[in-house]
């Protein structure tokens, strides 16, 4: 069945069941922050034939990925989740099929992270595009904004990065319907295609604050690369970083399948979906200490503008870092 057979109606009806109860219906959701926090709101489009295709992903994992994308900004604020809206602009010819299965996903996500969809739009397209927005409350002395890196703070990554775009690799590379992929080919594939928004490193950071009032923490996602979250933070906060390659955050699957470019997939490749963050350094390390798999201390912020790799184990090379060498839409 495709979505022109179900009409407008009964696509409206589809999408209804996969809502949070009693909050469709209105013209608008109406959405009450707990008191004493500010309201967050993000937005993120995906695009099919930029952001994903049949090749390398399941109308579930876009559905996944979608919302895993605007949860990940939400954390990268300090922010919990309050719900999201779906704006979806879609082919006639598109299978309903195709469709639940978004929503399953899109469900299966904010399940996990205990919020829900309160509203949305819809349009035909040529195009399938999928947008959303994220809502989320924060209290004001506990936001995480970019411009607040100081001199000699720690920078703090939460997870390994490059894997996504490894497994973006395997995927272009394989056959068409390949199943049959090592457990550290796959490893590197679910975490493409099934990415963990870090809402869960909040608590901790909370939990961090009570032993300082004055604690201030800068940091974004890595969405769009490490390199580039660390460029876009250091020049919000008009400071420089250091940057250590024996601590670069690099799985040991990622290494082993792709030795030579394992460094430049972790620094450029994208949709990782890791915080990024800057702290003191005891705050650092202790954080770094609760979180483990792959969360490590890469790096300082220093005086200078500039911000560079260095080869701490042979002294060899420098590397200075930009934004220029990842995704760019335009």
């Amino acid at each position: 069945m495709l979505i022109s057979d179900l009409g407008e109606r009964g696509l409206l009806q589809l999408i209804q069941s996969y809502c949070l109860p009693n909050t469709i219906g209105d013209d608008g959701a109406i959405v009450h922050p707990p008191e004493g926090c500010e309201l967050v709101v993000t937005t993120d489009v995906l695009v099919d034939g930029v952001h994903f295709s049949d090749r390398t992903t399941t109308a579930f994992d876009v559905g996944w990925r979608s919302v895993a994308a605007n949860l990940s900004d939400l954390a990268a604020m300090g922010a919990t989740p309050l719900g999201i809206t779906v704006g979806l602009s879609l082919p006639p010819t598109l299978s309903v099929v195709w469709l639940e299965q978004l929503y399953q996903g899109m469900q299966a996500c904010l399940e996990r992270y205990g919020t829900g969809i309160i509203g949305g739009d819809l349009t035909r397209s040529s195009v399938a595009t999928v947008a959303i927005t994220a809502l989320g409350a924060v209290k004001a002395d506990r936001i995480i904004a970019r411009s607040t890196a100081q001199i000699g703070d720690a920078i703090v990554v939460t997870g390994y990065h490059g894997d996504s775009h490894g497994g973006l690799k395997l995927l272009l590379a394989a056959e068409l319907g390949q199943t049959d992929f090592t457990a550290q080919q796959q490893a590197l594939i679910t975490a493409h295609q099934r990415p963990q928004p870090r809402l869960d490193v909040l608590p901790i950071i909370d939990r961090l604050r009570a032993t300082s009032q004055t604690l201030t923490i800068s940091g974004m996602d890595s969405s769009d690369g490490l390199a580039d979250a660390i460029v876009q933070i250091c020049q919000a906060s008009g400071v420089g970083a250091v940057l250590n390659r024996s601590t670069m955050p690099i799985s040991p699957a990622l290494s082993q399948i792709f030795p030579e470019t394992a460094l430049d997939s972790a620094l450029y490749g994208g949709e990782d979906f890791e915080l990024v963050l800057s702290m003191p350094e005891p705050v650092a390390l202790e954080l770094v200490k609760n979180i483990g798999n792959g969360a490590a201390i890469i790096g300082k912020i220093g005086r200078s503008s500039d911000i560079v790799l260095i080869d701490d184990l042979t002294g060899d090379s420098t590397i200075y870092l930009n934004r220029q060498s990842g995704f760019q839409h335009f």
